[in-house]
């Protein structure tokens, strides 16, 4: 008597065969090599090229108070680049030549930068020739795929003095504004001029420094950073970043008006300054604690909505 063939049970025509996991592990991996081989044999020319520009740049970060949030940058970076790599694997590679003239325009404009002796030109061409190579060895869906890394490098890099000094003396136009009209409502007599409050006890000048450029820029970062991690959309991460303008510029106008009520009735030279650094610091967790506070008012909304 012969045996009979073992059966083989066949999957029914109206269900997909399970896909294998050892089979997309290794496309996984393949994918991976693809997507970091190219970038690491251009690591030590890119070194070469901007090593100067990094050290320079990390030392603004660390010696300049206005920069400082810019150490939070390649951390984030990494982290965004870490927690969303699996949904980087599925976006299909193909070299596009079509990047190169982007970084044509990078190099052109780190030459530009540095017999300028610009430093932003310099530094935002490192972004521009990221962008290039990115289109260039993996194509418009990775770049489209990691637009928004990209984009958070931009806030690391300081901006630049012109545009600097356009942000900078309508923010002290407009905290010794409102810092002055605070003071007169409590009863202080106050005269204004310009970014100048003349009080009783003693004249009270809102210099650049208290422009509020620095609380600005390092809760817009803070902002785009928490939205990220916290809000489930990008119109309420967008929102959370927008809502951290008016929210810096209340926070500094309060901590002028905190001053000059120390000045008039405390002691103006404590005031100018252990309460006056002190303040920066305080004030700076008001601003985060507001921001937590759109966080919540906007989770409000959209429970409501969802229950509606």
């Amino acid at each position: 008597m012969l045996n009979a063939p073992p059966i083989v049970s066949q999957p029914s025509s109206g269900s997909a065969a399970p896909d294998s996991s050892p089979v997309a592990l290794r496309d996984s991996r393949i994918v991976g090599r693809e997507l970091i081989l190219p970038f690491l044999l251009l690591a030590l020319p890119m070194a070469m090229l901007y090593w100067h520009i990094a050290f320079k740049l990390v030392s603004d970060w660390y010696n300049l108070g206005d920069d400082s949030h810019g150490f939070l940058i390649p951390v984030f970076v990494l982290f965004l680049l870490w927690t969303e790599r699996e949904r980087y694997l599925k976006v299909p590679i193909r070299t596009e030549w079509a990047g190169l003239a982007l970084v044509a325009i990078s190099l052109l404009t780190l030459l530009v930068g540095v017999f300028g002796a610009d430093l932003f030109l310099q530094r935002i061409s490192f972004v521009l020739l990221v962008s290039g190579l990115v289109w260039t060895l993996l194509g418009r869906p990775m770049l489209k795929a990691l637009r928004f890394p990209i984009g958070v490098m931009l806030l690391g890099i300081p901006l630049p003095t012109l545009v600097l000094n356009h942000i900078t003396f309508p923010l002290q136009l407009l905290a010794s504004r409102v810092a002055s009209g605070m003071l007169q409502l409590v009863g202080v007599p106050v005269l204004r001029e310009g970014n100048v409050i003349n009080l009783p006890a003693m004249q009270l000048e809102v210099a650049e420094a208290c422009s509020g450029i620095r609380s600005l820029m390092s809760l817009l970062t803070v902002a785009i950073i928490f939205g990220y991690l916290v809000e489930r959309t990008n119109l309420r991460r967008i929102t959370l970043a927008l809502a951290s303008i008016p929210i810096a510029v209340a926070a500094n106008s309060i901590r002028i008006f905190g001053t000059g009520l120390c000045v008039q009735y405390w002691d103006p030279e404590k005031a100018m300054g252990f309460f006056h650094e002190f303040s920066g610091w305080l004030i700076f967790l008001v601003s985060l604690t507001l921001l937590y506070g759109v966080h919540l008012v906007m989770g409000r909304f959209s429970s409501k909505e969802s229950a509606a």
